[in-house]
């Protein structure tokens, strides 16, 4: 089931899902106006706009950017199952640029879990344009379900 995020702030709340309580202390993602749209075990919608100091010296969207956004969707799916999960590895795909004023949705979903490991692709869209596609491995750390558990 996919719960849609009205709220992007950084409030928590008791009723909040793994993925919205770990994305309430992402201050980093935040902080650079990621917000978080939806979320279901899996699964996630995460929105970013480029700003005038996200654009490198070609005059578009430096890359670290567009992973950034990448990662932390690919963060919020694999951490909708409940235990602390971190990016074991990544790898991106630049497939065409993006520009100041941009809005870039990225969309992560789960391809297959094993063990505690899992693998997410999140595909970065403007509109119905492919910027970036990108491929996260999981894993789940043992005996951990919050930060607060460590």
């Amino acid at each position: 089931m996919v719960k849609n995020v009205t709220q992007a702030t950084g409030a928590t709340s008791a009723g909040a899902t793994p993925a919205e309580a770990m994305f309430a202390a992402d201050e980093a993602s935040r902080a650079l106006g990621i917000e978080l749209l939806e979320q279901g075990e899996g699964t996630a919608v995460l929105r970013m706009t480029v700003t005038p100091a996200m654009v490198n010296g070609h005059g578009i969207a430096h890359g670290g950017y567009l992973f950034l956004l990448a990662d932390t969707a690919f963060a919020c799916a694999c951490n909708s199952h409940g235990p602390v999960t971190v990016a074991a590895g990544a790898d991106i795909d630049f497939v065409a640029p993006a520009y100041e004023g941009d809005v870039l949705v990225a969309t992560a979903r789960e391809r297959t879990r094993f063990g505690r490991s899992g693998i997410y692709d999140v595909s970065v869209l403007r509109g119905d344009e492919v910027v970036a596609e990108f491929r996260g491995r999981s894993r789940s750390i043992r005996g951990t379900t919050t930060k607060e558990s460590r």
